[in-house]
């Protein structure tokens, strides 16, 4: 891709500001980046424990909504004097699982005036590692991170800067206090209930980890920082978490009779809530996968999105990366595919002032005309269905779940009848734009319906009241007889969609 970012890329001076809305805390980090490299200057968090406030419906209480905003409007007076291509906003597990997340999205995003994006669980695995590995130093072999969520618990194995296998699974310390402690109630019982329920979700993974296996594990977030300080203060264990050091820190849990009573030293009333169920999690991790000791990594979710949008900056979008391997995946026909995306690209640069896209916008097109084939590896029939289900369901690192759904819906809409309903499933503010990238890639498509190599003539795109006017040399469509046939075609496909397509 050769057009240039919204953000600007000079790397001197350049602020850039993440806010990670895990299920237990939300965390902001505001940092300079200079010659590349990421100097954190304002760090801040709240504990506002979403996942507690999921009822048994699934759906988040007003209580817990009401916990969130308001701690994102402290957030958002401390980056509003920042460009909002700048800053970049997360969702975790809370409101991947939430029923009505999106009412609470919606009211997040008109207070931080940012986009809200929930990332999927690999998609914040592979964060959290990016976070990890740039605040550690760069040994040889692999490393194993594991960072224990409010709702999930992620676990990476990878090398230097690149994840080789990640995982997310639905453990997390305040989903396990409510399942396993109810009340606040501690008891041993209790305690191994919980430890048991995290072995058994780790057999999913355990075969595949060890058999990768690893020269180092690394831990972090909040309940891994947590356990390490008591483990050291208590003289448990020195500069790493140990298993014995892990199993005094548990006996003395048990002596305590309800989390109220727990009196541990800087242990804050917010974090006595949850850590016992963090620490039985923690003693399941650490027997299912045999672990002798864990160190630990300031650096997690937030640092990892800060070191992904400094990527960005430098094109180095591993985005990027995840098209180009869909696409070898499926075996797309990469000449066609980078005939039709220069074609809409063309389209783009005359008709985006007009329409009133961004470099965003520029990047979907792309990604859209590269993908929009990959159906063609399961059926011919309805193929642009199978592209968009592909592109919606598969693990793609680099890409939040609303990016894949708008992406899978500029697929799913070039070819055939224009899908109106479809794009009402995005954001309001989403919705126009969107439509109107799907027809630069529809009009793209029919351009090179023949897959010829031979270029395509001069042709002028221009928008006014409601019509998109595409202007051809003399005679030429004449002389392309499938060509304009399509272009009639998709004059009457528009025309139900309330645009208007003349050509000459």
């Amino acid at each position: 891709m050769t057009e240039p970012s919204t953000v600007s890329d000079k790397q001197d001076d350049q602020r850039l500001a993440a806010i990670d809305l895990g299920s237990n805390s939300f965390h902001m980090v505001v940092a300079q980046l200079d010659q590349g490299e990421i100097r954190p200057i304002d760090l801040m968090s709240d504990k506002v424990q979403l996942a507690a406030g999921i009822n048994e419906k699934r759906y988040l209480t007003d209580e817990a909504k009401q916990r969130g905003l308001e701690c994102l409007s402290r957030f958002a007076q401390r980056v509003k004097d920042l460009p909002r291509d700048s800053v970049r906003v997360v969702g975790t597990n809370a409101l991947r699982e939430a029923k009505n997340s999106r009412e609470f999205i919606e009211e997040a995003e008109a207070i931080l005036e940012t986009p809200l994006e929930i990332i999927a669980g690999r998609e914040e695995a592979r964060l959290i590692y990016l976070g990890v590995s740039h605040t550690l130093a760069d040994d040889q072999g692999s490393r194993l991170v594991i960072d224990i969520g409010g709702g999930s618990t992620e676990f990476i194995i990878g090398e230097r800067f690149e994840p080789r296998t990640m995982e997310s699974l639905h453990m997390g310390c305040v989903s396990y206090t409510k399942r396993y402690f109810e009340d606040g109630i501690i008891s041993a019982s209790n305690f191994k209930r919980a430890r048991t329920a995290a072995r058994q979700e780790l057999q999913s993974i355990v075969r595949e980890y060890r058999n990768l296996g690893w020269n180092s594990a690394v831990g972090a977030s909040g309940t891994i920082k947590a356990v390490r300080n008591i483990c050291q203060d208590y003289g448990y264990s020195q500069e790493s978490i140990t298993w014995e050091g892990l199993q005094q820190l548990r006996d003395l849990l048990l002596t305590f009779k309800h989390s109220n009573d727990i009196d541990i030293n800087g242990i804050k009333a917010e974090r006595k809530t949850v850590l016992t169920a963090g620490v039985a999690i923690l003693c399941g991790i650490f027997e299912a996968l045999n672990l002798e000791k864990l160190s630990f990594s300031e650096g997690a979710l937030r640092e990892g999105v800060l070191y992904d949008m400094a990527g960005r900056l430098k094109h180095e979008d591993v985005r990027d990366r995840s098209i180009t391997a869909l696409m070898q995946r499926y075996h797309v026909d990469q000449e066609q595919a980078e005939r039709v995306e220069q074609t809409a690209l063309l389209a783009w640069a005359q008709l985006k002032e007009s329409w009133h896209l961004s470099s965003k916008h520029y990047d979907m097109l792309c990604w859209a005309a590269r993908t929009h084939e990959i159906g063609l590896t399961i059926a011919h029939s309805q193929f642009h269905k199978h592209s968009a289900y592909l592109l919606n369901h598969s693990d793609l690192p680099g890409f939040t779940t609303r990016e894949q759904q708008q992406l899978a819906t500029l697929v799913r809409g070039h070819r055939r009848k224009f899908p109106k309903d479809e794009f009402k499933t995005l954001p309001k503010r989403l919705q126009e734009p969107y439509r109107r990238l799907c027809v630069l890639l529809r009009l793209a498509v029919i351009l090179h319906r023949s897959r010829s190599s031979d270029r395509l003539p001069a042709i002028t795109f221009s928008f006014d009241s409601q019509t998109l006017h595409m202007n051809f040399p003399a005679e030429w469509l004449s002389h392309h007889p499938l060509t304009e046939a399509g272009l009639e075609q998709e004059a009457s496909y528009l025309e139900s969609a309330d645009m208007k397509l003349k050509f000459s």
